[in-house]
């Protein structure tokens, strides 16, 4: 029999950051470009509250983090290559004919909307509006044809972490600074941060967080987040490139 995992409840906010030192393309693979409106402005937060691991084996994940807690995961694997190949100008020559899938940035994911990628990537990848409901948001994440994309997906190594009884299957996105969804639940899986950076919010299973299912991710964090309590406040933390999140 297999275990089941304790579902959490998930909450992510996508930004774009390029360290100060970095220039060029190599820094942020060519997807920070000027859009409509201000950059948007997302903080870290003061402290992560999810533990940091570089020497985690097998049997400790198993046993103290896959059904009870998330992790993340420090220089286990090396996704250099994959990098690479996902920078702007590769991802538009390789796939910007194809067809990708877009999803409505609110809880449910009412309204889907196909279109190609490189219309995606060049009218509609940028930051999100603070002002605009999730049903008027779109964003590129999770809808994939990995057949079309596999020549892309060959190249990612996962984390070296599986669980009996349930079988991996890859979702690549790519979304403006300040973009995310609501409050939605998630069971095993991980995430990867190729470039860019990406705040997570977490509650367990038996907490129900305040929020409103057709607001974005930004708005929750400027009016919802300022007012929590201490006990009312998720687990967060600010994942970069490179990190794995489980």
């Amino acid at each position: 029999m297999a275990l089941e995992a304790r579902p959490l409840v998930w909450l992510a906010l996508w930004t774009l950051a390029v360290p100060a030192r970095s220039s060029g393309e190599d820094a942020d693979g060519g997807w920070r470009r000027p859009g409509p409106g201000a950059p948007v402005a997302v903080t870290e937060e003061e402290h992560c509250t999810v533990e940091r691991r570089a020497d985690l084996s097998y049997a400790e994940f198993v046993q103290r983090y896959a059904f009870s807690r998330p992790v993340i995961l420090q220089g286990l694997t090396d996704n250099s290559r994959f990098r690479d190949l996902c920078t702007r100008q590769r991802l538009l020559a390789s796939f910007g004919g194809s067809v990708v899938r877009l999803s409505t940035a609110n809880t449910y994911s009412y309204q889907k909307v196909d279109l190609p990628f490189q219309k995606y990537v060049e009218q509609m990848l940028h930051p999100q509006d603070p002002i605009s409901m999730g049903n008027d948001t779109l964003y590129f994440f999770g809808d994939n044809n990995f057949t079309e994309w596999a020549s892309l997906f060959r190249h990612y190594s996962p984390p070296p972490f599986s669980l009996l009884g349930t079988t991996p299957a890859y979702s690549f996105g790519i979304a403006g600074a300040g973009s995310g969804v609501p409050f939605h639940w998630h069971g095993p899986g991980f995430s990867e941060v190729i470039y860019g950076r990406k705040r997570w919010f977490l509650y367990p299973p038996e907490k129900t967080p305040e929020f409103h299912p057709n607001k974005t991710t930004l708005a929750w964090l400027r009016d919802t987040y300022p007012a929590l309590t201490p006990s009312a406040r998720p687990l967060e933390c600010t994942i970069q490139a490179g990190a794995v999140f489980p």
